[in-house]
């Protein structure tokens, strides 16, 4: 019979050997600190729409792990509304709207104290309807197993399927979170911040106190105690995209520690590179964010209409297939000769060019100036790619 972590006598006193840790940690926080000192160097703007694209990302991929999917659109618009940015007015959902409200509560609120009720907050809104698909659920409150053991199953259709994990009982939740909360509130400060980020994720998602939800809570309380550890509500990288992007290992690693002993260092070696991996990939999104920025600081002199502005922006982005005066009406809703006299425009700035073709075939792409490559390059900014 297969025996859990939470089974044996010492739990949950978990242990780990520092030795063994000391490059994982190092490594990560080395990383931490180039990412968010080089956001500091950015600009108010373009940090905000660095910690936008971070923030509907981690919306987007926590919600994917578990076999979620949200509309982009309405994830946007709904943490744009929140950041105070003009989102275009897009219609968002309740589903949309919990999960964002769970995921900025935790990082835009991270001085507040964990709590039973905040947790139960927190579930509520991932559960608006108080169904889980079809099924309704404990909301807003610890699980009951009324349906019975609270299981982490694979193939759950096949003649045999696969146990993964069983949660303690229903009996033992209260006294597992309060002893949890009580040692989240107490140990910031005590221990490594990032040490404690992997032990919190790990720890609350093995009591699984929830009827749903528990692996998207968890990941909450990693944001926590990620805003926690770098003291700003701001957060420009996402633990939640890297683990949807490492899946199957993060499967892997918890299934081999909530079946091992109570020396969980490896868990904490592979989170930590979990965390190392999610910074390196935000570097690269945002260095996008800064090509964009820097493109219109070093423009700021070109009287650029609302059109033209709404058109570079999508090319800044990434303009699918070739852009042309009908798509630019399209666009902007205006008339061809407009459209034309745009592009033109453009044109004489060196910021567009044509492509080879006939005139009833006429497509331009966006030049990026040699004067902006060389101070990207200075920067060591990423450039994007905008042949369109």
């Amino acid at each position: 019979m297969t025996t859990y972590i939470w089974q044996l006598t010492d739990w949950p006193k978990l242990q780990w050997n520092s030795q063994c840790l000391i490059t994982a940690l190092s490594e990560a926080r080395h990383q931490q600190g180039l990412f968010l000192g080089r956001m500091l160097d950015i600009g108010f703007d373009a940090r905000l729409e660095s910690e936008l694209e971070a923030t509907c990302d981690n919306v987007l991929k926590t919600s994917a792990i578990e076999g979620e999917v949200l509309n982009p659109a309405s994830v946007r618009s709904s943490i744009a509304r929140r950041l105070g940015i003009p989102d275009g007015g897009y219609t968002t959902d309740r589903k949309v709207d919990g999960v964002v409200d769970m995921i900025m509560d935790a990082t835009k609120n991270y001085k507040a104290p964990l709590s039973a009720a905040r947790l139960y907050g927190w579930h509520a809104a991932l559960f608006p309807t108080g169904y889980s698909g079809k099924d309704k659920i404990d909301v807003g409150q610890w699980r009951s197993d009324r349906d019975g053991a609270m299981q982490v199953v694979s193939n759950v259709y096949a003649a045999k399927p696969r146990i993964h994990f069983q949660a303690p009982p229903a009996e033992r939740i209260s006294d597992e979170m309060k002893t949890f909360i009580a040692w989240f509130n107490d140990s910031q400060g005590k221990i490594d911040p990032l040490l404690r980020t992997g032990l919190a994720h790990l720890w609350f998602v093995t009591i699984h106190p929830m009827d749903d939800g528990n692996g998207r809570i968890a990941r909450a309380v990693s944001d926590l105690a990620v805003a926690q550890m770098e003291q700003t509500g701001q957060r420009f990288y996402s633990m939640s995209s890297q683990i949807e992007r490492d899946k199957r290992q993060y499967y892997d690693a918890l299934e081999l520690t909530q079946k091992g002993g109570l020396d969980v260092t490896d868990w904490l070696e592979w989170f930590a590179g979990c965390y190392k991996r999610s910074i390196l990939a935000a570097d690269m999104v945002a260095g996008k964010v800064i090509a964009k920025a820097q493109f219109w600081a070093m423009n700021v002199a070109i009287p650029f209409s609302d059109r033209q502005r709404k058109v570079l922006s999508k090319l800044l982005d990434g303009f699918d297939g070739h852009l042309t005066s009908k798509k630019w009406c399209a666009i902007c809703g205006c008339s061809v000769d407009t459209a034309q006299r745009d592009i033109n425009d453009l044109i004489a700035h060196g910021l567009l060019i044509r492509n080879p073709g006939g005139s009833k075939s006429t497509s331009y792409a966006f030049n990026w100036p040699s004067s902006d490559r060389a101070l990207m390059a200075k920067h060591n900014t990423i450039s994007p790619t905008f042949g369109m």
